[in-house]
């Protein structure tokens, strides 16, 4: 562990004038290997016992390849359509639009929850953030609605509900 000598004995000189007298020195030395030991051993530890965070992923079930379109009554239809600063507008079929937040779509989408003939088409702004179509399809899950298509906001729809 740890070590100490014997202090140094005067060697033969007389005391006298001068300044190369030798002064007395303990010598200590300590042995740092039961400390690595232990830094290593609760390194070892933490990394043992350390929960790693699972990367979080959406995962979208895309439809085949092949171009079949499925006729789809407008009854059974929920459109949305998300702007830039977080306004969001949905219309049930042929009612008139509504106008909402995005974190406010989630009383919408309880209204409609594990209908399965419901489609949700959601067309979103290229401006709008990343994180309104991550809370979009977050909602649509926790609602059951397993149908849905995420678009693109395109000119002639973003003029139809920013009139509104």
């Amino acid at each position: 562990m740890g070590a100490v000598d014997t202090p140094q004995a005067r060697g033969g000189k007389k005391k006298g004038k001068g300044f190369g007298r030798p002064k007395r020195r303990v010598g200590i030395r300590i042995d740092m290997t039961p400390m690595v030991d232990v830094a290593f051993l609760l390194l070892i530890f933490f990394m043992v016992t350390t929960v790693f965070r699972t990367p979080q992923a959406l995962e979208i079930n895309l439809p085949p390849s092949n171009q079949q379109t499925v006729p789809v009554g407008l009854s059974k239809v929920l459109e949305i359509r998300v702007l830039q600063d977080d306004r969001a507008y949905w219309r049930n079929a042929a009612d008139p639009w509504a106008r909402s937040s995005v974190e406010d779509l989630t009383k919408v989408f309880t209204r409609f929850a594990g209908d399965k003939a419901k489609v949700v088409i959601v067309k979103i702004d290229r401006k709008a953030r990343f994180n309104h179509m991550v809370h979009i399809i977050d909602e649509l899950d926790l609602a059951r609605l397993t149908r849905f298509s995420l678009q693109t906001l395109e000119g002639k729809d973003r003029a139809e509900v920013e009139t509104l």
